[in-house]
């Protein structure tokens, strides 16, 4: 199975907080899954914790390499851009990741986050849909030491959220 592509300073395990979610569902393709995760504005519809979206300088409604949004989840006002952006095609997974930071440069309450997703076909009709995410910064660090891990419960709610919404869009 493929894995996610890590730019410098977000690799796992040299970071302040890490999430890895995954799910593995018959029924499904990574084109019908695709458009329900790059186009950020059906986020609120099925993942609660997603709010105010909006893409910047008139692009969208789905998101492209380059473009900048804003969302606010986990309680934090989040700009990102969208730093790999692969649509699927039969043979490759898709792939959407993008850089999300919240506070000013060097301020004691900065996060900065790589938030990747890939969302690849399996043999038998399934698809595979997993999300990691990389977080630096003091924000990052209580994330880290807070049992149950905020992330990981959210990131899980966003996948199913995520299949539920493609299972009702399939009638």
């Amino acid at each position: 199975m493929s894995d996610i592509l890590w730019p410098e300073g977000f690799i796992p395990g040299f970071t302040d907080n890490f999430a890895s979610n995954e799910i593995i569902v018959s029924g499904l393709s990574a084109a019908e899954i695709w458009p329900l995760l790059a186009i950020p504005a059906r986020w609120p519809d099925y993942y609660p914790n997603a709010a105010d979206v909006e893409i910047h300088g008139g692009k969208g409604p789905e998101l492209d390499l380059g473009d900048s949004f804003f969302f606010r989840t986990f309680g934090f006002p989040v700009p990102a851009r969208v730093v790999e952006c692969v649509p699927p095609v039969p043979g490759q997974p898709a792939r959407i990741a993008w850089h999300g930071w919240s506070g000013e440069p060097g301020a004691a309450d900065r996060l900065d986050v790589h938030h990747a997703w890939l969302v690849e076909d399996l043999a038998a009709g399934r698809v595979r849909i997993l999300t990691q995410e990389t977080q630096n910064g003091a924000p990052a660090q209580a994330l880290a030491a807070t049992v149950p891990n905020p992330m990981i419960n959210g990131h899980q709610d966003w996948l199913n959220g995520l299949v539920a919404a493609a299972r009702s869009a399939q009638g």
